[in-house]
């Protein structure tokens, strides 16, 4: 687990606004450290999720948390709510078909502080 200066070390260094932001937000609710941990972190190690695998490690009215992007490889089944730093064009699509509720990482962190009934998916 990387400490709070750790992750404000990495934070300076980033050039993203909005992520900078989400980083910050994060670190500040004690449930979200992992999220600010994966996200403070180097580009390469991002996660990058297809909509396939979600599907697989998912249950119908989860909110599955993606610190990543979220890519378009398979199709979405069940509702979900899915909160990821991106999308790609393609699986906004597909979730949108799927009636999925699509949601950022700052928005969630907004609306959910204590992360209740929240998945990260790696």
């Amino acid at each position: 687990m990387k400490s709070k200066t750790k992750i404000e070390k990495q934070t300076k260094i980033k050039r993203n606004p909005e992520l900078i932001k989400t980083i910050i937000k994060a670190k500040k609710k004690e449930k979200w450290m992992p999220i600010a941990e994966l996200l403070s972190g180097p580009t390469r190690k991002r996660i990058n999720v297809n909509l396939d695998k979600i599907e697989k490690e998912s249950k119908e009215g989860d909110t599955i948390v993606v610190p990543g992007k979220v890519l378009s490889k398979g199709n979405i089944t069940k509702k979900l709510k899915i909160v990821a730093l991106s999308f790609s064009k393609a699986s906004e699509e597909k979730l949108k078909k799927s009636n999925c509720e699509i949601v950022s990482v700052e928005e969630e962190i907004e609306k959910n502080p204590e992360a209740k009934g929240v998945r990260i998916i790696k």
